[in-house]
């Protein structure tokens, strides 16, 4: 009984045309790669060695080729695919960004060590003590290093670690037990001549001093010889500057130690006033009797 081909839906094999040369492909190339080694096998005048490696050279020429076949079969299907992955990972990284950027941050960090837990430091904006370091993030215990108190303020920072790749990490450490402190007073430019009372502060800053420049001393050397550079200190000095507003400023700075910075720098202001009242009245004074 003849078949009548006509009445054959080719409609589902053209659907996954994919499917049936991937299948037709593994096919050919199983039958073609196993004659193929049986002819070599039942080859009389070849060495057993010598079929071995003909054998070998076959299986791996026709896996290649398996391979090769399978991915021109799948090409366009393999590039929706991959395109779909690339948009993936780029969504991904996009969204994880900050995430990936505090990861490296902290491979950063550990790479060169610029701190420690306990150090005082500075990044960006932000000062304090480092109390904890992970991977995300570096936590701060706010010092006030610009009020000039160099307390802890009660706040903590959370800092990012990806604002290390962003900016300079500044190590403070030092300033934990003897800071360069620097203070002004600003006064009148009419009343009083402030050098006539430089030299009396000067003394008054060196007797407060008295009892830790020994200390003070070798401790700026150590701090120049681990910095490698000249920093100032420990002798007091006084600078006498003026303002566009017609005030004088009385400035002082002090290599000290940091939890005595503010109570000499209240007493140095003390003298400072005391000197500088009487001074402006002895003027008055002067004034009034001529």
């Amino acid at each position: 009984m003849p078949v009548d081909f006509s009445q054959l839906d080719f409609s589902i094999l053209m659907d996954h045309v994919e499917i049936v040369l991937t299948v037709a492909w593994i096919l050919l190339s199983y039958i073609v790669r196993r004659y193929t080694k049986r002819a070599i096998r039942l080859h009389q005048k070849t060495e057993h060695d010598k079929k071995r490696q003909r054998i070998n050279t076959v299986d791996n020429i026709f896996n290649l080729l398996l391979v090769v076949g399978l991915v021109l079969i799948w090409s366009s299907e393999l590039q929706n695919i991959a395109i779909s992955i690339a948009a993936f990972m780029v969504a991904l990284v996009i969204a994880t960004k900050e995430f990936i950027a505090c990861i490296v941050g902290a491979f950063y960090r550990a790479s060169t060590r610029p701190y420690q837990v306990g150090d005082w430091i500075r990044i960006a904006n932000y000062e304090g003590e480092v109390t904890d370091s992970d991977w995300l993030s570096t936590t701060l215990f706010e010092v006030d290093l610009k009020g000039g108190s160099y307390t802890y303020t009660g706040r903590t920072t959370v800092v990012p670690n990806s604002v290390l790749l962003l900016h300079t990490v500044q190590n403070l450490n030092y300033m934990r037990r003897y800071v360069t402190h620097t203070f002004s007073i600003s006064r009148s430019a009419d009343d009083v001549n402030l050098f006539t009372i430089k030299e009396q502060i000067l003394e008054k800053i060196r007797e407060y001093s008295e009892h830790f420049h020994d200390v003070a001393i070798r401790y700026n050397s150590l701090i120049e010889k681990r910095l490698d550079i000249k920093i100032s200190g420990p002798e007091p000095r006084v600078r006498i500057t003026t303002t566009v507003e017609g005030y004088n400023v009385f400035s002082i700075s002090l290599f000290c130690p940091t939890d005595e910075a503010v109570e000499i720098e209240q007493k140095v202001i003390e003298d400072f006033m005391i000197f500088w009242y009487e001074k402006r009245d002895m003027n008055t004074n002067t004034i009034g009797e001529e």
